[in-house]
């Protein structure tokens, strides 16, 4: 059994310090490691970042992370990154870690992902440059999903988990204004995780959304919005064969 903590939207700032790190002190009673689903800061500047970095710096379980939009406010991405890096944590885009849990290899693909909306609903490659650019992102970042989804299988992972910002379902948006669904995620995702196969599906994004879905495929997906949670981490439980 592979314990995964998992929280996102956390959004620190800079008087955030050591909100988090007594709860994250306690993971090794309970979580093999921690999953972090983006908008870990407020407004993606350095100076948030650092904080993040501080309140993770040194945890007793491996700690890996995506971004999300508010990490890319400040246009700094790159640098938010390198201080989490620093600090030991594993970043993604469109790639993937194998973390090694006693006997266990669990693999954890990851990418920030993007919107765009639902089968039935969603945006296409049609139009304006802009638009087919949106669109374009999206399924770049689908794509370095599922990519690291298959080469995950490939290295031999008992397990595999899809880490994402956006959500990959509507599901878990439920509780959320219909309207700002193609902001909050793309079936895209859900694809790219049905396509290359996964354990469970972790995002954040949507403060107002709902835990529990599935993907299409029968994927376990959890939205872990700390609003949506609220507490430090939730706990989800992965049977290895």
């Amino acid at each position: 059994m592979i314990r995964v903590a998992a929280v996102g939207d956390i959004h620190m700032g800079l008087e955030s310090q050591g909100l988090l790190r007594p709860a994250f002190d306690t993971l090794p009673e309970c979580a093999d490691l921690l999953l972090l689903a983006g908008d870990l800061t407020r407004h993606g500047t350095p100076e948030e970042a650092r904080v993040v970095a501080q309140e993770v710096r040194g945890l007793a379980v491996p700690v890996v992370a995506v971004l999300g939009n508010h990490d890319h406010h400040d246009e700094q991405p790159e640098k938010v990154a390198a201080l989490l890096e620093d600090a030991g944590v594993r970043v993604l885009e469109g790639e993937g870690t194998v973390v090694e849990c006693g006997d266990t290899r669990v693999g954890v693909a990851g990418t920030k992902g993007f919107g765009g909306g639902f089968v039935g609903r969603s945006a296409g490659e049609f139009g304006e440059p802009l638009m087919k650019e949106f669109v374009r992102y999206s399924r770049r970042c689908a794509d370095g999903l599922r990519t690291a989804l298959e080469e995950l299988d490939r290295q031999g992972c008992a397990t595999r988990v899809a880490l994402t910002h956006f959500s990959p379902v509507a599901d878990t948006l439920a509780g959320e204004p219909p309207e700002i669904y193609p902001f909050l995620g793309t079936y895209l995702l859900a694809e790219a995780i049905d396509t290359a196969g996964a354990d469970l599906s972790v995002h954040g994004h949507a403060h107002a959304g709902t835990e529990h879905g599935m993907t299409a495929g029968g994927v376990r997906v959890r939205n872990v919005a700390q609003p949506v949670i609220r507490r430090a981490f939730n706990v989800y439980h992965l049977n290895v064969d």
